[in-house]
């Protein structure tokens, strides 16, 4: 358990945060400027508090009230930046070995052979960073974390300086760092979909506050949190893979109804997680036929959630909660209200592959 208690006052802006983050992958969500990066620059040492108090179970970082505040190389901790920050001179192997150099002799360490494996690294430990690309580049710095015997791994938007496809390349690492190793990970990020399919736990920030806290599933369903804005509202169903057919679809049951998807690499049996997000989800008060759209979830309203310019619904369906933006007009033609019988339609190509996660933690 990670437990952080900070308040620090700069000119202009207050961190005033506290949460607590059990075993798996915390997300720190919020919008630029929120206070997520001072945070984890707070539990790497890298930012000396006004006051607070840090600690990962019995390994106190920070306790002001009681002196307590170990420098930033005494933390044990694995950080992951924005950029692999490799050493070029050195192979990747050798910058796998430059983070074992710094664990402590008594430390348990982690297997090199197991990270390597982990990490799907095993071609690439003659190279240097300069023959890599930037997913590769990622997955060696999360490798050299591992192996420097840290109690807590730190990552601060390690995805964002990577294209989509780098992303797409990298998440199914991420989603194994969670699964695999028992470690806590402390993760910064304002992408609604990494959240999505990573976090465990989700920390929203807002204005250097704590605002919610809970599991991804419940902030990301809740139309009165969104971080990042109603054009990024979506909910995340966790689904299970039912069968792949011919033409390249993939149906899940959600729920006991069926959840059609472009083929996925999970196989039948298997949990997945799938992030819908709102602005793809149309409501319709009687079932509708004749569409092109395969998807079609019987719900209940939740929750209708009127913004600025467009309502955002909230429908409770057999897999979960799905979140539907539309206009006010709409909202007031089909008489929405809690409790009304609804049907969320998606179209089965609106649901992208990095919305697309297994499911772990």
């Amino acid at each position: 358990m990670l437990s952080v208690d900070l308040h620090h006052a700069f000119s202009g802006f207050t961190l005033d945060a506290q949460f607590e983050a059990p075993p798996g992958l915390t997300v720190l969500f919020g919008a630029s400027g929120s206070g997520k990066t001072t945070v984890i620059n707070a539990v790497a040492g890298l930012l000396m508090p006004d006051r607070g108090r840090i600690a990962v179970g019995d390994w106190m970082l920070l306790d002001t009230g009681r002196g307590v505040r170990l420098k930033p190389h005494r933390r044990r901790l694995g950080y992951i930046f924005q950029e692999a920050r490799l050493f070029p001179h050195l192979s990747v192997k050798q910058n796998l070995k430059y983070g074992a150099w710094f664990a402590p002799k008594d430390a348990p360490r982690e297997d090199m052979g197991r990270v390597v494996e982990l990490l799907g690294i095993g071609p690439l430990l003659e190279r240097r960073p300069g023959a890599l690309s930037g997913g590769e580049k990622q997955r060696v710095a999360i490798g050299r974390a591992l192996l420097s015997a840290p109690r807590l791994i730190l990552a601060d938007e390690p995805l964002s300086a990577l294209d989509e496809t780098r992303k797409a390349e990298i998440l199914p690492y991420f989603e194994r760092l969670r699964d695999e190793v028992d470690l806590p990970i402390l993760y910064v990020s304002h992408s609604a979909s990494e959240v999505a399919r990573l976090a465990t736990t989700v920390v929203v920030m807002e204005d250097g506050k704590v605002v919610r806290q809970g599991a991804a599933a419940e902030i990301l369903g809740d139309p009165d949190v969104l971080p990042m804005g109603a054009r990024e509202a979506g909910a995340v169903l966790t689904v299970t893979v039912k069968t792949h057919h011919a033409d390249g679809l993939t149906e899940l049951d959600a729920g006991g109804e069926p959840l059609f998807l472009p083929q996925i690499a999970q196989g039948p049996g298997h949990r997945v997680r799938v992030r819908i997000a709102a602005h793809d989800v149309i409501l319709s008060r009687s079932r509708p036929e004749g569409l092109s759209a395969l998807n079609i979830l019987s719900g209940v309203v939740h929750q209708v959630h009127r913004g600025e310019g467009a309502v955002i619904v909230a429908i409770d369906t057999g897999a979960g909660r799905v979140l539907a933006r539309i206009t006010l007009r709409s909202a007031q033609a089909l008489e929405l209200a809690t409790g009304v019988a609804v049907h969320a339609i998606v179209k089965t190509v609106s649901v992208a592959s990095s919305d697309i996660g297994a499911v772990g933690g």
